[in-house]
């Protein structure tokens, strides 16, 4: 959980901002009393005031699409101090989609992403889970994001051992087997390979012994293909793809690529990834297909390592806060849609949108999405994702991740959904089965009369 210093409080920002403010009154008062030569200092001393941490600094142009409408006259907010702003924001299991901020000079309401419906149906589903004797996990954290423009639609979970934490956001899960996504693609990028290419493994698909990591061939040699080895995340063919044909430096670029080590900047905490390499060749094997638990990441990266895949290559940047007002309702911060990374190419990400599917239609989610094309509101949809399972170093808690999106077919609409759970002696509700219902709660239309503020119809 994070702890706030004073220093670095709202309160404190904005004590320094009504500081500044009177300042700025004195040097314009003397301005007009001394003459022309204190009117122009004082406007100097104000434009440096104006450029201060309270109002945002000019940024050169990023890859925003041209499409993205532009709201830099509407902002007087910085996004550091909107950071500020929203860690004292009872985001995590909110069935609220705005807030409201006081502070010593004014009051603001800061509108998010958040979707009612979808946040109403995970805390149901908490509640529910929080009851059992049987069946109930350690911790749990659910993610939705918009996958066009990055903003969360649904942020839930619960960690019994530290209940004012937000699971969420904390970035001590082993990745597990969704690093996979990052080394498929950087074989389909770097390598050439497509669903098609044909690997070869031995022995059992989930575990990873050093006897498995060679090229030797026999009678007991598996022929499979690139796209069933990634829906069925077997990992003796993800090791030796790390180990023998991606190696240590591709492996390294692309993970950077992706974002681990990193953090975007956004307007709100979440911690950064952890990927680090030794000497070892057969670590590069165990991160190639993540059998380790070095590998560490958040929910809300775990999003983010999808955005790429249905963008084009362009991966986002995850944000809270839609838009600001103050009390008279006037608009002091517009959110824009932001690019954080390009991992990988267009191309390569259509294809990664095929081995993502595959993981539904028949691989180890097939599951918990069995009869999805006779849904009647899953069969309108374009849905793939990763699977991903993992133990703690105690044995204690078994990590039980999905990853992946849902596309509207009509309407192009798509939904990043991530969710981890960490069950304890006995296995509940998996992720993939969480996801399923999170996708078929937020496309499901509801009649326009029915709309509450933060739905979609």
């Amino acid at each position: 959980m994070y702890t706030f210093k004073k220093e670095n409080s709202w309160q404190k920002l904005q004590s320094d901002f009504l500081l500044q403010r009177r300042k700025k009154s004195l040097i314009l008062k003397s301005a007009r009393v001394g003459g022309l030569v204190l009117a122009i200092a004082g406007l100097g001393l104000a434009g440096l005031f104006l450029t201060g941490y309270f109002f945002p600094e000019k940024q050169s142009p990023g890859p925003t699409p041209p499409t993205a409408q532009s709201s830099a006259k509407a902002e007087v907010l910085s996004k550091p101090a909107l950071k500020i702003m929203t860690r004292n924001l009872d985001i995590l299991n909110s069935p609220k989609d705005h807030f409201f901020v006081d502070t010593p000079a004014q009051s603001y309401t800061v509108y998010t992403g958040l979707d009612t419906r979808l946040q109403a149906l995970l805390g149901k589903t908490l509640d529910r889970l929080q009851s059992r004797d049987r069946g109930k996990p350690q911790r749990i954290a659910m993610v939705a994001m918009d996958g066009s423009t990055g903003l969360i639609k649904a942020m839930a979970g619960f960690d019994l051992a530290d209940p004012k934490a937000n699971p969420c956001t904390a970035a001590d899960y082993p990745a597990a087997s969704i690093f996979k996504i990052v080394t498929a693609s950087a074989a389909v990028d770097a390598l050439g390979y497509s669903p098609a290419t044909s690997m070869y493994f031995n022995g059992n698909k989930y575990t990873l012994y050093k006897r498995q990591l060679t090229e030797k061939k026999n009678r007991y040699t598996y022929k499979i293909s690139l796209g069933r080895a990634f829906a069925e995340s077997i990992n003796p063919v993800f090791g030796k793809l790390g180990k023998l044909y991606l190696g240590k430096k591709k492996l390294n670029t692309y993970a950077h690529e992706f974002g681990f080590n990193q953090g975007p900047e956004t307007d709100f905490d979440f911690e950064s990834s952890a990927f680090s390499l030794t000497q070892s060749d057969y670590h590069l094997a165990e991160l190639g297909c993540g059998f380790n638990r070095d590998t560490q990441i958040s929910p809300i990266f775990g999003a983010m390592l999808v955005s790429p895949i249905i963008n084009q290559g362009h991966s986002l940047v995850p944000r809270l806060v839609d838009r600001v007002t103050d009390l008279d309702g006037k608009l002091i911060y517009k959110s824009q849609k932001e690019v954080f990374k390009i991992p990988v190419g267009s191309k390569t990400a259509l294809t990664m949108i095929e081995l993502m599917k595959q993981t539904i239609s028949k691989g180890t989610a097939r599951k918990a999405f069995r009869g999805y094309s006779r849904d009647k509101v899953l069969s309108g949809l374009i849905i793939g994702g990763k699977t991903g399972s993992l133990f703690n170093r105690e044995r204690t808690v078994k990590y039980d991740w999905f990853t992946g999106f849902g596309r509207d077919k009509k309407s192009g609409e798509t939904l990043v959904v991530t969710v981890v759970v960490g069950h304890r002696k006995y296995i509940g509700t998996r992720a993939s089965t969480h996801a399923k219902n999170m996708l078929k709660t937020y496309f499901k239309p509801i009649p326009t009369n029915h709309l509450a503020p933060g739905t979609r119809s």
